[in-house]
């Protein structure tokens, strides 16, 4: 059984995936190609402001040449677009399986796509959501090349302390249920999970490398954009394993008994 829920996982996943590659391009890619104009065009202004130094009478050096792309804006905007975030959607797709198997038949006797939709609205905030409230996605020209490093490890920190942090809260929950009942068990894990997050949040490192003269309108809609993907890829991987994990269990039933 756990075989086959991966592996409905990792298809209902991909399927989600492509969805959401869909979504991007048409939601996201605007945004992103408006960014890459600003960055190209205030790179022409820089180098147009300093003059080429001499090395004698009548000489110049030649001014630097941009490097040349090794993956072209188009192949980028379509088969990277979906390479990624295929392959992010199988994964998650994969791990999302796992933690259905774990949970389905702890919450209580709730069907298989209950499950999977507290497992999905869950998931999506403790993955996605709070840690993009701390640290939100930028697009191109935006953020210094010198802090990326520290960028991406703050990022994926708050993502892993994220997640342990609503694991705890989950359990923590599950036993709170038993003794104050589940409205009341839920309710007071989610506000644990929210204050430790709130505490968390305020006590890491800031990071704002917008610069002012940005647009806000390309930095909104491009957030929105990333805001919207991540909906389209949760959304789709919930309903779609919880149609497969219906079907995968009403099938295993006469087996088991």
């Amino acid at each position: 059984m756990m075989k086959t829920l991966l592996v409905r996982g990792m298809l209902a996943g991909l399927i989600a995936g492509v969805l959401a590659t869909l979504f991007a391009y048409l939601f996201g890619e605007p945004s992103v190609n408006a960014a890459i104009g600003i960055e190209e065009a205030g790179t022409a202004a820089h180098s147009h402001t300093h003059e080429p130094a001499t090395t004698g009478p009548g000489t110049a050096e030649p001014a630097e040449q941009p490097e040349e792309e090794l993956v072209s804006r188009d192949v980028q905007s379509t088969i990277g677009l979906f390479t990624g975030v295929g392959l992010y959607g199988i994964a998650i797709g994969g791990l999302f399986s796992l933690a259905f198997a774990f949970v389905y038949g702890r919450l209580g006797r709730l069907r298989p796509q209950v499950t999977a939709a507290l497992l999905t609205g869950g998931a999506f905030v403790v993955v996605f959501f709070v840690p993009f409230l701390k640290y939100p996605a930028n697009p191109p020209a935006v953020g210094q090349p010198g802090t990326i490093g520290t960028r991406t490890e703050l990022y994926f920190g708050f993502v892993a302390l994220s997640l342990l942090v609503g694991i705890l809260a989950a359990a923590f929950g599950r036993k709170l249920a038993d003794k104050l009942g589940a409205w009341r068990g839920a309710l007071l894990a989610c506000a644990g999970y929210l204050v430790t997050m709130a505490l968390a949040a305020w006590l890491m490192p800031i990071i704002d490398e917008v610069p002012a003269t940005f647009p806000a309108s390309t930095l909104w809609s491009f957030r929105t954009a990333s805001i919207g993907t991540q909906l389209t890829l949760w959304i789709t991987l919930g309903l779609l394993f919880g149609a497969f994990a219906k079907k995968a269990l009403k099938k295993s039933e006469p087996v088991a008994a």
